[in-house]
């Protein structure tokens, strides 16, 4: 986030011609973040369309079409290629520990990111590559090393090792793309476009996912695809793959972005560490944006004031982030508690969900030989299970409607607390009644878990800043100057998700190898109906 300072009686200064060639080159009509000046003399962004909101949402579809197909298939995959028991919580804490020491630190970078092409959208295209790089892995490992390797304990081996590559990278850019895809919504959108953006994004999401996991419940083999390539994982990688690029090119020609550039005659460097618990104050800044003269090095930076970009990189180490994300408000602190709770409980039930099915409710085995019975009757409870994913997939994409109109009655704590305690009573009666039907209807509810997640938690983000923002204008006079970026936040929270999947890799890989899959949705359905009670007494809710 870069907060912007100008005065009552100077109009904004114009686009430079980096910025105006760059939003040439997108093709938008829209001036993406050419920004309305309030009377208050803040640059708000413009109103925007409703089909560019819904282009933007289309990364959100793409990526939980990709996920869907991931949460259905990893566990059939990992177990197919011989993984042992032992190295579940290996697969399960290496992608999300990087996540974790690395997402703030591309947070605070994207918030400067000088790149002409704007400053998320060179990180989203980074990490959707390696999104498509670990999905062609972990779906077509076995037959990669199958074609190189001839000895067949090799084969086994070399398998494993590139399958468990392939969840690692793409839970990795999965889980990662989140953030600055919000911070990219929350740059270019108004603040009455953020809750609708959001909303849209969590429509996409459940429609995304519904349509992967209908993917994933299709018997490919016996299809003109399943007998034209080797197996049905290839066809689904195809599919996965094809899907993803349309909507991840249609996203990032959705709004265009404008350059970060300051003026450098009246702005230094926001980013500038000074204390490891704080950053520095900003002084004037006309538009919010580095010039094209800072960038290249040719402008003549103030006396005292370091305007060196790279080097402020270099001061912003690990330890000072990590200190500042420790440092924020407690009300920012409490919400990523509350989302950690969250995606604790949705995670332990999603991830081992298909597998549940096969295992405990079908009562089949992945273990046993290929052309048994018990193993045909295990890839029948998987399927029925992406069936029951795609039911929550659907529900999450209607709930996500429902929640604009319930919002004004019973505003976003309610709709967060509601989320969360449906989700926690449709677990425990799916472990306590582990009965097909009843399985696929409580499925439902966890569409309502999905959608909250997506959307509620960056709502009140978003409230946060309007409010920080409104009471700088207020101080403004005293000379209170203090921004937050809203890249670094946006990863903070979805940190959570990564420290979420850190703490599920070194628990319940184990109550797994030893109770069986029953446990995850016992378990999901406890740590939900403990972050119900967070959410209703912790959580500061603005207004």
């Amino acid at each position: 986030m870069t907060l912007t300072e100008q005065s009552f009686q100077e109009p904004p200064p114009p686009l430079s011609e980096v910025a105006k060639a760059d939003m040439d080159n997108t093709g938008g009509k829209e001036k993406a973040a050419q920004p309305s000046t309030a009377r208050t003399g803040v640059l708000v962004p413009k109103q925007r369309a409703t089909g560019r909101l819904i282009m933007h949402s289309m990364a959100m579809f793409g990526r939980e079409f990709c996920y869907a197909v991931e949460a259905a298939f990893v566990t059939p995959v990992l177990l197919s290629v011989g993984l042992p028991k032992n190295l579940y919580s290996l697969v399960w804490l290496i992608s999300p520990i990087l996540g974790f020491v690395l997402q703030p630190v591309v947070g605070s970078a994207s918030d400067h990111c000088a790149c002409s092409w704007g400053r998320r959208r060179p990180y989203i295209l980074g990490l959707g590559i390696i999104m498509l790089v670990g999905m062609a892995l972990y779906l077509n490992g076995d037959e990669m090393i199958s074609a190189f390797i001839g000895e067949r304990d090799k084969q086994r081996t070399w398998a494993i090792v590139i399958t468990m590559l392939g969840v690692v990278l793409f839970d990795f850019a999965a889980d990662f793309i989140d953030g600055p895809i919000k911070a990219y919504l929350f740059d270019v959108c108004s603040h009455q476009d953020k809750e609708k953006g959001l909303h849209y994004h969590a429509l996409f999401t459940g429609l995304g996912g519904a349509l992967g996991y209908l993917t994933g419940a299709v018997d490919w083999g016996e299809t003109v695809l399943g007998y034209s390539l080797t197996s049905e994982f290839q066809v689904i990688f195809l599919l996965s793959a094809l899907v993803f690029l349309i909507c991840l090119i249609v996203h990032l020609r959705s709004i265009p972005e404008v350059p970060l550039r300051y003026d450098n005659e009246e702005t230094k460097l926001l980013l500038e560490v000074t204390e490891p618990y704080k950053y520095s104050s900003i002084e004037e800044i006309k538009n919010g944006y580095l010039s094209c003269a800072d960038l290249n090095g040719t402008s003549k930076p103030k006396k005292g004031t370091d305007t060196s970009y790279s080097e402020a990189q270099r001061r912003m180490t690990l330890k000072s982030l990590l200190k500042t994300l420790l440092s924020m408000p407690s009300h920012y602190r409490y919400l990523c508690v509350s989302h950690l709770f969250g995606w604790m409980a949705f995670l332990s039930n999603m991830l081992f969900f298909t597998d549940f099915m096969g295992q405990v409710v079908y009562q089949g085995s992945p273990y046993a030989s290929h052309n048994s019975t018990l193993y045909h009757t295990y890839r029948r409870g998987v399927e029925v299970g992406c069936w029951g994913l795609c039911i929550n997939a659907i529900a999450s994409s209607a709930y996500s409607y429902l929640q604009k109109v319930l919002l004004p009655y019973i505003g976003l704590k309610g709709l967060y607390f509601i989320g969360y305690l449906l989700f926690g009573l449709g677990t425990g009666l799916i472990g306590l009644f582990p009965n097909v039907y009843s399985t696929l209807v409580l499925c439902s509810l966890f569409g309502v878990m999905s959608s909250t997640l997506y959307t509620v938690p960056f709502q009140l983000i978003a409230e946060y800043h309007k409010e920080e923002e409104d009471l700088n204008l207020q101080q403004k006079e005293q000379g209170a100057e203090h921004g937050r970026g809203k890249g670094i936040d946006c990863a903070a929270l979805t940190c959570m998700v990564q420290l979420a999947q850190i703490i599920l890799g070194v628990g319940l890989g184990l109550l797994v190898s030893v109770a069986g899959s029953a446990v995850t949705v016992i378990s999901a359905s406890m740590v939900a109906l403990i972050g119900c009670c967070f959410v209703a007494f912790c959580v500061r809710y603005v207004g």
